[in-house]
């Protein structure tokens, strides 16, 4: 290791990991160093490059080819085919082009077309699209250049006296560009600062960020540090100064609730908040409440800096111009009063939205967006972030945290200024940004969506919860073991990743799949699950119950009484319970919804050795109707009914496995494996059907699927049969 050592940053450069790396290789182990320090640049924010000399593969002379991260991706994270190289001297000869175009009075569209010139300096056939800060990169003259967005910097850029403040703090070592649009002109202004001061070696970015550099890349890695450490050390010693934590934002103005009753609250508050920010597009939450955003929702002074907004355009872009700050008494005032006092703040901040898109757009602006807030503050609570999916929430919590530490350090050293309004719509509502979302790649079908699997643990449930998962839905497996639904939820994650971004905090931690325990025939254990689903997602649109028994009867016909309760209790109770209780979230949040619930083929095909199965089933299958109406409009009800699914299911182990072989004369051994055994039950079962072919989970699965998508939408009350074709089935 290096033996640099620093107090607010993290030194990881190696010198052993470096020696066996070359080239754009390096560029790769320094990105992914300072960008696994949140400290030093956000999720997706910052830029890193290196000039390097390569063999030009036409002439095989040497040319120098900037290696820059392209646009998208993270620096954490990022591989060598997150970079893009292009030709240094192209890229210099574009400047005479731009200011061809500039000259004749087209410097914003010149800005823009610079974009698409890129293309024609790309080295090498390199498919990764340059980033618009490929200029800042370029034109400053030093072969290693990082961008970076430190919380401590951004705290300097967004404060009144920035500039006076770069000179005390910095010296003469680092210059200062005003705030401009990322893109040419903003190189160009680099450049020149560059050539008038060539001591310089980092420039501060007004209200931005900032830019630093040196001719080695190792110096370079610490050059950057160096400056983020220096500005946090004066940060921390002007805030000590001022009182600390104790008198930061203005002094304490609200008490934090204790943990459970914060829980409580969110529980009851989050799916109608959902629907209420959903009502374009669904949103998933994710929940803050640890003690650094608390400090700031309960402070005097936050009403003041929430509606000021976010000064970094990487923060704003994720938080909107602003979050919603409601002034909720948490010692003093109930949930009824949160909820009447979001309401307010919701319609509130629509109008305010639509009255800043209509001051500041253009002729060609695009069309106004979700004007709905994706970042919600509740004293007492904490706050809510909104995303698209759980990954996108967990980042615009992580900025919002970032934008709350940088108004923590502007106001401990001077006074927090946010970016105008025009600069901040110019940014958000920038063409290049609108063709950007217009590249994204369509959403899966069920994005968006929380689909709760209950009996998740294992065969149909699993099988359900992975082809669900796969068409882009929020998986919440459940089990009446926390450990079988947590594997499922596992084998989800492993195959989708966690996502990007500061987690929550507790549940909402999770992923794009959470594992929860539950007993479906007790009330309180299906509210507290369903309550634990709020928190994690902010709640949910759809539950498929594939849960049920099976106990069979003794060779007489009888089955003892608390077996018949039992079987009843799961099959059909349960499934009512779940369905009863999750009317409550659904009607809060005024989003549609689905209810899948499993019969059987057995619901009208009586057979000898299963009353107690069968007449659960019967059961279930008139539940379907009786739901379907109780729940209309706004909840579509359907069941789906199996005939016998002998592999995965927990209802066939071995043991009742080898009871049907000897009850329908099957031969078998009592050493033969369990695989064998399952194979020919399975194939007995599907030669009585017309297709003669086994019934698997999967099969399962797509008729879930299918009920819980729109394919269907106008389908409810009605039961689905997946059984192969069993002919006594057939309605009568």
């Amino acid at each position: 290791m290096s033996n640099k050592t620093y107090q607010h940053v993290n030194n990881l450069w190696n010198d052993a990991e470096v020696a066996k790396l070359s080239g754009a290789d390096r560029l790769v182990y320094r990105s992914n160093k300072l960008g696994s320090d949140q400290r030093i640049t956000n999720t997706g924010g910052g830029n890193t490059s290196s000039k390097l000399a390569e063999k030009d593969p036409l002439t095989g002379e040497p040319v120098s080819v900037l290696w820059v991260k392209g646009s998208g991706g993270d620096l954490r994270t990022s591989t060598r085919d997150n970079f893009s190289s292009l030709y240094q001297d192209k890229l210099i000869a574009l400047q005479r082009v731009y200011a061809a175009r500039a000259d004749k009075g087209l410097k914003s569209q010149a800005e823009d077309d610079m974009v698409a010139m890129y293309n024609h300096t790309t080295f090498n056939l390199n498919p990764r699209a340059s980033s618009i800060d490929t200029p800042l990169h370029s034109f400053i003259p030093a072969k290693f250049v990082d961008h970076m967005h430190p919380n401590a910097i951004i705290s300097i850029a967004a404060s009144a006296r920035c500039v006076e403040l770069t000179k005390e703090i910095f010296g003469g070592v680092m210059g200062y560009v005003p705030w401009m649009r990322p893109g040419f002109e903003l190189g160009l202004a680099m450049q020149e600062i560059c050539r008038k001061n060539p001591k310089t070696n980092a420039i501060m970015m007004g209200q931005h960020g900032f830019i630093s550099w040196a001719d080695d890349d190792k110096n370079c890695y610490h050059v950057t540090l160096d400056y983020i450490e220096k500005a946090s050390d004066y940060i921390e010693k002007k805030y000590a100064e001022k009182g600390g934590d104790g008198k930061v934002f203005g002094g304490t103005k609200f008490q934090t609730l204790p943990q459970e009753k914060r829980n409580e609250a969110f529980a009851a508050i989050l799916p109608w908040l959902r629907g209420q920010v959903s009502q374009q597009r669904r949103f998933i939450g994710t929940v803050q409440d640890d003690e650094k955003i608390l400090r700031f929702v309960n402070s005097k002074d936050a009403p003041r800096l929430a509606e000021l907004g976010t000064s970094c355009p990487d923060h704003f872009l994720r938080t909107k111009i602003k979050p919603l700050y409601v002034d909720w008494n948490p010692q003093a005032e109930d949930i009824a009063a949160l909820k009447s006092k979001l309401k307010a703040g919701l319609e509130q901040y629509r109008k305010d939205y639509a009255a800043y898109y209509a001051k500041c757009k253009h002729a060609n602006s695009p069309a106004m967006r979700d004007p709905n807030p994706t970042v919600v503050l509740v004293p007492g609570l904490g706050m809510v972030a909104w995303g698209k999916d759980k990954s996108e929430s967990r980042v615009t919590a992580e900025f919002y945290n970032c934008a709350v530490e940088v108004m923590r350090g502007a106001e401990a050293i001077d006074k927090y200024i946010a970016l105008p309004q025009q600069e901040a719509f110019d940014i958000e509502y920038w063409l290049l940004e609108e063709a950007k979302l217009k590249r994204m790649p369509a959403e899966k079908e069920l994005a968006r969506q929380v689909v709760v699997v209950v009996g998740a643990g294992s065969g149909i449930g699993k099988e359900t919860a992975h082809r669900l998962s796969k068409e882009g839905a929020h998986i919440v497996c459940v089990d009446m073991k926390t450990e079988t639904a947590q594997a499922t939820a596992n084998e989800l994650t492993d195959k989708l990743g966690h996502g990007i971004g500061v987690a929550g905090t507790g549940i909402s931690n999770c992923g794009p799949a959470l594992g929860l325990a539950c007993n479906i025939t007790d009330r309180a254990s299906v509210r507290a699950m369903l309550d634990q689903v709020a928190l994690a997602y902010g709640g949910f649109d759809s539950i498929c119950v594939t849960a049920g028994v099976f106990w069979p009867s003794d060779t007489s016909g009888h089955i003892p009484d608390d077996k018949w309760a039992f079987t009843f209790g799961v099959n059909v109770t349960g499934s009512y319970i779940v369905g009863d209780e999750a009317a409550r979230t659904w009607k809060e949040q005024g989003l549609r919804g689905n209810l899948v619930l499993t019969t059987s083929a057995n619901a009208v095909v009586p057979k000898k050795g299963s009353v107690a199965y069968d007449c659960s089933k019967a059961a279930a299958n008139h539940l379907v109707r009786e739901l379907a109406i109780e729940l209309s409009p706004l909840v579509r009800v359907n069941g789906v009914a199996p005939a016998t699914v002998v592999q995965g299911s927990a209802m066939f182990p071995r043991d009742r496995v080898i009871g049907s072989l000897a009850k329908y004369n099957i031969p078998y051994t009592d050493d033969e494996a369990t695989e064998s055994l399952v194979k020919k039950l399975a194939q007995f079962y599907a030669d009585r059907t017309l297709t003669k072919a086994p019934i698997t989970p999967a099969d399962q699965a797509e008729a879930y699927f299918l009920l819980i998508t729109n394919r269907l939408s106008k389908t409810t009350g009605q039961v689905i049969t997946v059984d192969g074709g069993l002919h006594e089935a057939f309605l009568r």
